[in-house]
């Protein structure tokens, strides 16, 4: 069983930046897509970036210029380098693992951003 543990969430003004961070652990598996969503209250869980096993990246427009997703496959980890962040930002933010060769998804516990002055 595979599980996830993100960091680096919190409470940053506006125009600030934030790193998250996601390292799966638990036996022996093989890791292919990583992703971030966030949900806000009321809202549904969106994706906000993605990344293959082969270094492919997809944003959400909302965030393109602003997010980066990268990957640390030594350490079975994924970041997002969140800047010039906005209050629509503020959402429990989900690190989601695809497992290979059988396609188990995992999903982090959701770790919380809040953008506010």
């Amino acid at each position: 069983q595979v599980q996830l543990l993100e960091s680096g969430g919190g409470l940053v003004q506006p125009g600030g930046s934030l790193r998250l961070s996601c390292e799966a652990s638990g036996g022996r598996f093989s890791i292919n897509a990583m992703g971030w969503y966030r949900q806000a209250p009321g809202r549904q869980r969106e994706l906000v970036a993605q990344i293959t096993g082969g270094g492919v990246t997809n944003y959400a427009d909302s965030v393109k210029g602003r997010f980066a997703i990268s990957r640390d496959n030594a350490k079975n980890t994924v970041y997002l380098q969140m800047n010039s962040l906005k209050p629509e930002d503020t959402a429990v933010y989900y690190c989601k693992v695809v497992t290979i060769p059988l396609w188990n998804v995992y999903w982090g516990q959701g770790t919380q951003v809040t953008v506010s002055s």
